[in-house]
């Protein structure tokens, strides 16, 4: 046991009773009381709902606040939650729900019409004085109304047909008015996000660990869910243990119950022990390697599809994952709404990214690099700390690259300078993406330059993007979030992913799930439809 291990036994000694797990029956009926020891890889960084992208911040919102609706993660239909029941007008422009009667928020302050439409007047204009930014999800907002205490109507400037599935996600939680009034930057703090979800926050060590407790009063969740009222579970302690190691180390010891960001190498060694692996899909744009094509050495299209076909995603899959991590068909993943099967354009073949790096001008010098013009042909890319095994992944895609006189630079992801150095294509031309949702419109998310901007368009995220747009994009990007008509709306979808990679903008690698790792006496786990994990209905069988 290493001294980490052997620290965190210590502590968890002193909050778990639930020693080694003997193999044995156990109840079929849910048990209420006891608190669930999670241990989470990383500490949360905002609680402001529209944050909730990020696994460790929506992993916690999921447990104290609600959403309007609640996507089935199964069917991925839309169903009934704080809403009872919706209207939209033909051209999606106009919604309007009956909320819930009786809901509170932990403050005692009633969930209603009018908590409703501050939550999404924020949601989707910002608040420019407490720097709370515009929800990605929510697309040509105009403004709210509110008809009576129990019906609220949103008023769109263009159709926004991924609104209500957009009113279903970690991003549209749903919080008090004493946390709206807050500036964005006081948000990190767990303590001052008031919800209406099952669990409330009792204790926090910023950084450190995180404590919920069940809400007693509760009585709203999911109308189509078998378990109503109150959680199973008394509380759930948050510890950050940011080594793989550690957290396995400390779940197969029965010092945890549930992990997150287990890696599919453990896999083997947990299963082997008769404890669950869960590798739920994110159903959204896959893990990538994309370009920000302002860096002249990738500006030519012609290098970024022999980059491209210089890349084999197999050999990635196979080499270090598992089959909870399918080889990428196309930029978003299988299980998304909208996915077309382009497979043919992402073929692994060395030969055709020879011949067009020849073709663009890029002959391989004395030391083995590409030059043109006196420059060589290097490149780099920050690891993403969320993704897993990511620094193992580029390293790779370096390998392959590398066979081909193009050398990839991969720097750690806690580097002090990499989010800087993130914003600027010249010192990041190249960069690991991905983002979960399970709506055609996460991919407007990923590419567009008002959302996350990962290709780097002028007049986006960036001020250091100095040249480079791509209108034609933008406006298939626009087009997708606003077409009413969901045939329509699905060819636009499939038009995008064949134009990201006619363009060679991304190089999609795997479908990304959320793996965790659970012990046998865990019961009642659910996954929202993105993977971030619901412990309402959550219990501990006796061991």
């Amino acid at each position: 046991m290493t001294t980490k291990l052997k620290r965190l036994a210590l502590t968890l000694a002193t909050i778990s009773a639930s020693g080694l797990f003997l193999p044995g029956a156990f109840a079929s009926e849910p048990v209420k009381g006891g608190t669930l020891i999670y241990l989470e890889q990383q500490a949360h960084t905002n609680l402001y709902p529209p944050a909730g992208g990020f696994y460790p911040n929506g992993g916690i919102l999921n447990q104290i606040t609600d959403k309007l609706t609640y996507q089935n993660p199964k069917t991925l239909e839309i169903e009934p939650w704080i809403a009872e029941s919706w209207t939209v007008n033909a051209d999606a422009t106009e919604y309007t729900f009956k909320i819930r009667p009786g809901v509170t928020f932990s403050d005692g302050t009633p969930l209603d019409a009018a908590a409703v439409a501050k939550n999404y007047d924020v949601f989707g204009l910002g608040n420019k004085a407490l720097k709370q930014p515009v929800s990605e999800v929510i697309n040509n907002y105009e403004r709210s109304e509110v008809v009576d205490p129990q019906t609220v109507k949103f008023f769109f400037k263009k159709p926004s047909p991924g609104f209500l599935q957009g009113t279903s996600v970690i991003g549209s939680g749903l919080v008090a008015a004493s946390t709206l009034a807050l500036p964005f930057e006081q948000l990190g703090d767990a303590t001052k996000i008031i919800g209406s979800g099952p669990f409330v926050v009792d204790s926090e060590t910023i950084g450190k660990e995180l404590n919920l407790k069940a809400r007693e009063e509760y009585a709203w969740g999911p109308a189509k869910l078998e378990h109503q009222g109150r959680a199973y579970l008394d509380g759930i302690k948050y510890i950050i243990t940011g080594e793989d190691s550690v957290r396995i180390g400390a779940l197969l010891a029965g010092q945890a119950d549930f992990i997150r960001q287990v890696q599919a190498y453990d896999e083997k060694q947990v299963e082997a022990q008769d404890y669950q692996i869960y590798a739920p899909s994110t159903r959204g744009v896959n893990n990538s390697v994309v370009f920000r094509p302002d860096n002249p050495l990738v500006a030519d299209v012609r290098v970024r599809k022999a980059l491209l076909h210089a890349t084999d995603a197999k050999e990635i899959v196979t080499t270090l994952f598992s089959a909870n991590y399918p080889q990428a068909t196309s930029i978003i993943a299988s299980t998304a709404l909208g996915y077309r099967d382009i497979s043919a354009k992402l073929a692994f073949d060395p030969e055709k990214a020879k011949a067009l790096l020849e073709e663009a001008g890029w002959t391989v010098g004395a030391n083995g690099l590409r030059q043109k013009d006196g420059k060589e042909l290097v490149l780099t890319a920050y690891e993403s700390l969320p993704q897993p095994q990511n620094k193992e992944t580029l390293q790779l895609v370096a390998q392959q690259w590398g066979k081909l006189g193009v050398k990839l630079t991969v720097l750690a992801g806690d580097s002090g300078s990499r989010v800087v150095d993130d914003l600027d294509p010249l010192k990041t031309p190249v960069s690991p993406a991905m983002v979960g949702r399970a709506d055609p419109d996460v991919i407007k998310s990923q590419y567009y330059p008002k959302n996350r901007d990962v290709l780097r368009q002028k007049g986006g995220q960036s001020d250091k993007a100095q040249s480079f747009a791509d209108d034609k994009l933008n406006g298939l990007l626009e087009a997708l979030t606003a077409e009413p008509d969901r045939e329509k709306r699905f060819a636009i979808a499939g038009e995008v992913q064949d134009y990201v990679i006619d363009q060679a903008y991304a190089i999609p690698i795997f479908e990304e799930p959320q793996a965790f790792a659970g012990a046998p006496y865990v019961q009642g786990i659910a996954f929202e439809s993105v993977g971030r994990p619901s412990f309402y209905s959550t219990w501990l069988a006796e061991h």
